[in-house]
């Protein structure tokens, strides 16, 4: 980002100094650092229970490969608003206070979970639960933007590498413990499991509450039309920054195991609610282990390389799972799983940062939002569609094979992201 901006938007330490990489110090970027956790928390409970309630309501009156279904139908349902609004999002987090949209976007975060709270103590409506979540789906797609574009203004620049492996370690280690916290409440009631994230979203509205720095971005001339055109036209010319969220959409959207784990757990490793929830924290624990190690001894060389060797342990680790008929065996293999993902998600994240100019910063990551956003919940649907067809082990084995097929062809499509080097050299080597 721009020294002008940096001096603006970050007048005090921040805490990051480079003496001392650790998240926590003076505010503004612990604050932000701490609503991330919360926020993540609050997200994985609330996932971990809408799938598992999906699933048992339709599993009551149909089949595995159905009700498999049906949870994949989740994810479109929040992939859809993401798909329609996102472009809008991102131009508007290049043109508004982003602490102000975090804010709005958290607070209708709080209704929908209430929402549900309120639906579970009756008989839920399959198509309420669903309308919820396309509303949650909406209020994502302005906040990931504002969120991608924040966190660097409250940072200096050459502590932006350090500064993402911290974010990155935050929200996977909410993702360890949220899915353990899904899952625990969800034993009791769905009610409740919905009522501490709606407390989790109130915790990071407080975090975000207390950032006193500037939060708004420099004035652009354009209109949002003319931004939107502009962002589009930056991601598309620069082949690292394409070649980096391209890669994670196909591969994660093929190898999405994680949408099948509520059948897993259900009907083929059998262990119940409670497993299902430590299988949910397997790719979070080894992402968080791995982003650990990252903070500790960054990439410093070979950052292409290093990215398309994740992707392809990412596929390998979902072919082990696929067949696995062992809860420890299967929960290896995810935490192995998440460690892969880590280093992709660290590179990219990394590179899309360092390369992408302040005042562009919003609408590159409303793109690379509306990309990961896709290999997520698009792909939560596309495996639900193949366990359709194939059963739950058939579309596990058919993602993890997927995966390894695109990190080949990738390598091939995009030579200038295979080669990259050095994560401070990104902003030359896209061009």
């Amino acid at each position: 980002m721009g020294d002008s901006l940096t001096s603006q938007a970050n007048p005090e330490p921040t805490g990051l100094e480079p003496t001392i990489p650790t998240p926590f110090g003076r505010p503004p970027f612990a604050l932000f650092w701490w609503s991330g956790i919360f926020s993540a928390l609050a997200v994985q409970a609330e996932s971990v229970t809408i799938g598992w309630q999906v699933y048992t309501i339709v599993r009551h009156s149909r089949s595995v490969e159905q009700s498999a279904f049906m949870v994949g139908m989740v994810g479109l349902a929040q992939f859809v608003p993401l798909f329609l609004l996102t472009l809008v999002a991102g131009a508007t987090a290049d043109r508004r206070d982003r602490r102000a949209i975090m804010l709005a976007c958290t607070a209708v975060e709080i209704v929908c979970v209430l929402a549900l709270a309120a639906l579970s103590l009756n008989n839920p409506s399959l198509t309420l639960i669903f309308l919820i979540a396309a509303a949650f789906g909406a209020s994502r797609a302005f906040l990931s933007p504002a969120n991608g574009a924040m966190g660097p203004m409250l940072v200096p620049r050459e502590l932006l590498p350090r500064a993402i492996s911290h974010l990155s370690l935050a929200d996977q280690a909410a993702s360890v413990v949220g899915p353990w916290i899904g899952g625990a409440l969800c034993a009791v009631s769905p009610a409740m499991a919905y009522a501490g994230s709606a407390l989790l979203y109130l915790a990071a509205a407080g975090c975000l509450l207390g950032i006193r720095a500037n939060t708004s971005p420099v004035p652009q001339p354009g209109s949002r039309l003319d931004q939107i055109r502009e962002g589009i036209a930056y991601v598309w010319t620069n082949k690292i920054v394409f070649g980096s969220i391209s890669l994670d959409l196909f591969a994660v959207l093929l190898g999405s195991a994680t949408a099948l784990l509520p059948v897993f757990a259900s009907d083929v490793l059998r262990v119940g609610a409670h497993g299902f929830g430590v299988l949910r924290s397997g790719p979070a624990i080894g992402a968080a282990a791995m982003a650990l190690a990252l903070g500790r001894w960054p990439l410093h060389r070979g950052a292409g390389r290093w990215m398309f060797a994740g992707v392809a342990v990412f596929g390998l680790s979902t072919l082990v799972f696929a067949v696995s008929k062992s809860m420890m065996i299967s929960m290896i293999a995810l935490v192995v799983l998440g460690a892969a993902d880590m280093i992709s998600v660290y590179v990219r994240q990394s590179l899309i940062q360092i390369a992408t100019p302040d005042h562009m910063r919003g609408r590159v990551s409303a793109v690379a939002g509306l990309f990961i956003g896709a290999s997520s919940q698009l792909g939560d649907f596309e495996t639900g569609l193949v366990a359709r067809f194939l059963g739950p082990v058939g579309a596990a084995v058919f993602g993890g094979v997927g995966s390894l097929v695109i990190t080949g062809a990738w390598a091939r499509m995009f030579p200038s992201l295979r080669k990259a080097d050095r994560l401070e050299e990104a902003q030359n080597a896209g061009a």
